[in-house]
């Protein structure tokens, strides 16, 4: 079905009109800030909230956390263009969270105060695991935080209709993406500075609210056109497609099968299993979604919080399913791809569309297309708050106060540290975005679960379940899991050596898969067991008191 490009028909109503919202929602969110301000008043306020968020408020901000703009973004557009395949991150975002809930998220409630470090460190030598644990947190968050800026980049370029060959006031597409890039940093900097934990928490459940109202009007819209067939919908999407059936059968992007190229097939079948198991471990080590389970009072709210994650998380990926199909339906690939390669303003488009037929031609198509892109903001602003927070908060409790100050800094000094910090790391995440924006940000944040797999993963569940483990085990499972993952990316075609990676005009790959988890993952258990092994270190004592932390909560806090 053809469709004006979407960048040609955004109107200067549509514009107007997502900058009133993008500013209102930014006005309500510093005023929650600000207030959340004056409630901070300890290292425990700014790092966990004060413990003061019932199951349902964090389980309404773990929902807002893990809903990013790879979530929004990322795998509609993933759908719209690849069909069946893009469907496997929607699939391994949601069974990421089964392994969460079973295997880590009462446990390290119970056994943590603010950060993963004060698990790894709680029968381990301090300065060691809690460096280790330091430099692992920041790795992941900044892989995290390129994905959610590169979505805000490629979202101002649809509202303000820039497209190569465009300008709008004097920028063109590349420098209104950076732009944008550096305006999202600089606010979410300004959320965690000022509002510690509090302030997140409260603007990421008002963002999990706005985008689950969002995505479920778009759904029922796109259903109604096809008068709630999917049948309907999944035959026009594939005709769209250009494809054919093979839209919504697997192996158009992963897995693929080369004719008379056994040896790349056998690339792109591992690649698939890679980026399953990235998907699927990755979460259970993912530091911003860790900290928020020391947010609540309890286990039993812990774990509440969990199963409400879960629900308000499994709702929104069932959604997926209609934003994608119906984008590639109603938008159509060639549109998508005009306007962003990497597919990543497939929602805002369908929105922009599904306006045009239900709320009146050209007005309507803007009003919504502004409304969902406002929501798209708020996604993005409440996701890097949360991923900096989660840093930022590693480095002054973990690195600053128990490495640098021997566990003898103040609570103001520690707070202040955090504060520092935050400014350097988003410094750090608006520099790497502007080179990362050709990618697609489901995928970039499929690269943060592989390092989080790979170096966070094996030291927690070998120091929550290995009486034998040790900081030299501790130690080898972060940096050799972490660095293998680095390296293996760095080396990929992801950095080098293709039309679409960061830098294309580059090639030193020599590593055939895109995502490195089905190496790295099991090289970082393995540095565990064997560092554990080589050293003489054992404490049972601590172990059976981290134990019985662990299964009851006594002590912990």
């Amino acid at each position: 079905m053809p469709t004006v490009l979407a960048a040609e028909a955004t109107s200067s109503t549509a514009r107007t009109l997502t900058i009133i919202l993008f500013l209102v929602f930014v006005a309500v969110t510093l005023a929650i800030t600000v207030w959340a301000s004056r409630q901070t008043k300890t290292a425990t306020d700014f790092y966990a909230g004060g413990r003061s968020f019932s199951g349902f408020q964090n389980g309404m901000a773990i929902g807002g956390d893990y809903m990013s703009a790879a979530s929004f973004l990322g795998i509609a557009g993933i759908i719209a263009l690849n069909g069946y395949d893009g469907f496997l991150y929607s699939i391994g975002f949601l069974v990421a969270w089964l392994v969460a809930l079973l295997l880590v998220a009462e446990l390290l409630r119970n056994s943590g105060r603010y950060t993963m470090a004060d698990v790894l460190a709680f029968r381990m030598r301090q300065k060691p695991v809690r460096t280790a644990a330091a430099v692992s947190t920041i790795t992941v968050s900044i892989f995290y935080l390129l994905a959610q800026m590169v979505g805000a980049g490629a979202l101002v370029a649809l509202l303000l209709g820039i497209k190569p060959g465009t300008t709008f006031m004097g920028m063109d597409a590349g420098a209104a993406k950076i732009a944008t890039i550096v305006l999202v940093g600089a606010l979410m900097i300004i959320y965690v500075t000022i509002g510690g934990m509090k302030g997140t928490t409260y603007v990421q459940i008002v963002k999990a609210f706005l985008l689950m109202t969002g995505a479920l009007v778009m759904t029922i819209l796109v259903l109604s056109v096809f008068k709630f067939n999917l049948s309907s919908l999944l035959g026009d999407a594939a005709q769209s497609s250009g494809k054919g059936e093979a839209f919504l059968e697997p192996g158009l992007r992963y897995g693929v099968e080369v004719a008379n190229n056994a040896t790349q097939t056998f690339y792109n079948k591992m690649d698939l299993l890679s980026l399953g198991i990235a998907l699927v471990l990755g979460t259970a080590g993912l530091p911003h979604i860790l900290i928020r389970f020391y947010t609540v009072p309890t286990a039993r709210a812990a774990r509440k919080s969990v199963l409400w994650a879960i629900g308000i998380i499994g709702t929104f990926y069932l959604f997926t399913l209609a934003l994608g199909f119906g984008a590639a339906a109603l938008v159509g690939s060639e549109a998508i791809t005009a306007q962003d390669k990497a597919g990543n303003t497939a929602a805002p488009q369908l929105a922009q569309e599904l306006g045009r037929r239900f709320l009146g031609g050209e007005t309507g198509g803007a009003t919504l297309l502004a409304i969902i892109a406002a929501v798209a903001f708020a996604t993005i602003l409440a996701v890097v708050a949360g991923l900096t927070l989660a840093s930022s908060s590693s480095l002054a409790h973990d690195f600053y106060a128990n490495v640098v100050k021997d566990g003898k800094a103040s609570e103001r000094q520690e707070v202040n540290v955090a504060r520092i910090s935050a400014l350097a790391i988003g410094a750090i995440a608006i520099l790497l975005s502007i080179f990362a924006q050709n990618l697609n940000v489901a995928f970039l944040v499929a690269l943060a679960f592989a390092v989080a797999a790979s170096g966070n993963l094996p030291a927690i569940l070998y120091s929550l379940f290995w009486k034998r483990f040790n900081t030299s085990g501790a130690t080898w499972a972060i940096y050799g899991g972490l660095i293998s993952a680095v390296v293996l990316v760095f080396f990929s075609p992801v950095v080098s050596g293709s039309a679409t990676a960061m830098f294309s005009k580059s090639d030193w790959q020599w590593f055939p898969l895109n995502n490195p988890g089905l190496i790295s993952i099991p090289f970082g258990f393995f540095c565990g067991w064997l560092g554990t092994i080589i050293s003489k270190e054992r404490d049972d004592a601590k172990y059976a008191e981290l134990e019985v932390r662990s299964l009851t909560g006594s002590g912990a806090h």
